[in-house]
């Protein structure tokens, strides 16, 4: 395979990076409007979030035992064809209103995305020489980001773009009204995910005729035992859970974070901050909730992780990836103590600036832990996707830490996190000298 189809085949697959990353977000649009469609309590809108996480917990072993047996190729095919399922189960879930139906059709769609992670990850990392896969995966992951960045807007737009009633709002329609809402608020739900469900599907059509490089041998001779075996990769699947738990961690408890600093009427008395809230909220300051007042900034957290790939990708290339991550997370954590030793502004940019620093994490981590393991790419990479669970579990552990002793006390929780980024960094960079 020459240079060109390497090319080709890396533009194919950063089409799925920024497809899943676009899905993930576009997923959170839905939950005020499903909490109305089928009357759901808060516990069961987050169970959405849940099943998010169970898949990749549950299915990424599995995933990587499939791509073993079938190649990348089907494995990309069958991850694309899953997801296109599970977009059209939401079709049925949205007209008989069963959260069951949902919460099935969301679990596959997740699945497949599973799927699509195990494959797409170790496959871009091969695309070219060692020395520059974490430089090709950050780039990868740059545009993953950019759907994430994306997804919002067009969920504002397409899926939440009307007013969702209260629950009490439909109590009060008559029977004929009540059905002619939920009608509507359903179709809002399906248009949406039928016509992904159709680009997923031409996605798929065009890697069926596609000629993809194989790099990786179609059938894994290792075993899981031999996985386990290597320290290197099973110290990043450990990197893997802290870095995805303490970047959810940190965004899930932004909001909160910054109203208990009492931070809305420091916004609403500097001039550039106050024109910042209401130019993204497009309204007057005063016309808006306080956990949307604050909530607008959180915005520069997630975007962050956009523009630190892309820097990441150039510096991965040019640096040791081992030391890029090192560095990273020191400044990370620099940043975080900076935030906890102060107040207002600086607490609250220190904060948002760490999204900038966890940017080049996922990929970097991901690349050095499957650093020459050859023929046990696929199931490492099944490992270190399961290791993602660790945005399910970190953040409600430091949630319980934070009602305990306090917000920034709780942080320092999250300092050990990036400690252990820190270390697996430049043990990788120095190998002869950390051990």
């Amino acid at each position: 395979m020459n240079q060109q189809s390497y090319r080709s085949s890396f533009i194919l697959l950063t089409v799925l990076f920024f497809l899943w990353g676009f899905i993930t977000v576009l997923v959170d649009s839905l939950i005020p409007r499903l909490r109305e469609l089928f009357t759901l309590s808060y516990f069961q809108a987050g169970m959405v979030q849940f099943a998010f996480f169970g898949a990749y917990f549950l299915l990424s072993i599995p995933a990587s035992y499939i791509l073993s047996k079938i190649g990348y190729k089907k494995g990309i095919l069958l991850g694309l064809l899953t997801m296109a399922t599970g977009c059209l189960l939401f079709y049925p879930a949205a007209s008989y209103r069963i959260f069951g139906v949902f919460m099935l059709a969301y679990f596959i769609l997740a699945g497949g995305m599973t799927i699509l992670q195990v494959a797409a990850n170790p496959f871009v990392a091969v695309l070219g020489s060692e020395e520059g896969a974490s430089s090709r995966l950050n780039l990868s992951q740059a545009f993953n980001s950019l759907g994430t960045a994306i997804a919002p807007a067009i969920g504002a737009l397409f899926i939440l773009s009307d007013t969702i009633k209260t629950e009490d709002e439909i109590a009060s329609l008559t029977d004929v009204a009540k059905e002619s809402y939920l009608a509507s608020e359903a179709a809002a739900v399906q248009k949406p995910f039928i016509g992904l469900a159709i680009f997923i599907a031409l996605i798929a059509g065009i890697f069926l005729f596609a000629k993809l490089p194989k790099l990786i041998s179609e059938t894994s001779t290792g075993t899981y035992s031999d996985a386990f075996k290597n320290k290197n990769l099973m110290l990043g699947v450990l990197g893997i859970f802290f870095y995805v738990g303490a970047e959810v961690a940190i965004g899930s408890y932004l909001v909160n974070y910054f109203l208990d600093m009492n931070l809305v009427d420091v916004i609403k008395e500097n001039s550039v901050m106050k024109s910042i809230a209401e130019s993204i909220l497009n309204s007057g300051i005063t016309e808006n909730d306080n956990k949307a007042i604050v909530g607008v900034f959180v915005t520069f957290y997630w975007s962050g992780a956009m523009i630190g790939r892309f820097i990441g990708s150039y510096l991965t290339r040019i640096m040791k990836p081992g030391k890029v991550l090192g560095i990273f997370a020191t400044i990370a954590i620099i940043l975080i103590l900076i935030s906890i030793s102060t107040t207002g502004l600086v607490s609250m940019w220190s904060i948002l600036a760490v999204g900038l620093f966890n940017s080049i994490m996922f990929p970097t981590i991901f690349t050095l832990a499957i650093d020459g393991i050859g023929q046990l790419k696929p199931k490492g990479s099944g490992l270190l996707c399961t290791a993602i669970v660790g945005g399910a579990l970190i953040p409600p552990m430091y949630g319980y830490i934070t009602d305990q002793i306090g917000f920034k006390t709780a942080l320092f929780f999250i300092i050990l996190c990036y400690g252990y980024i820190l270390w697996y960094g430049y043990r990788n960079a120095y190998k002869k000298i950390i051990l």
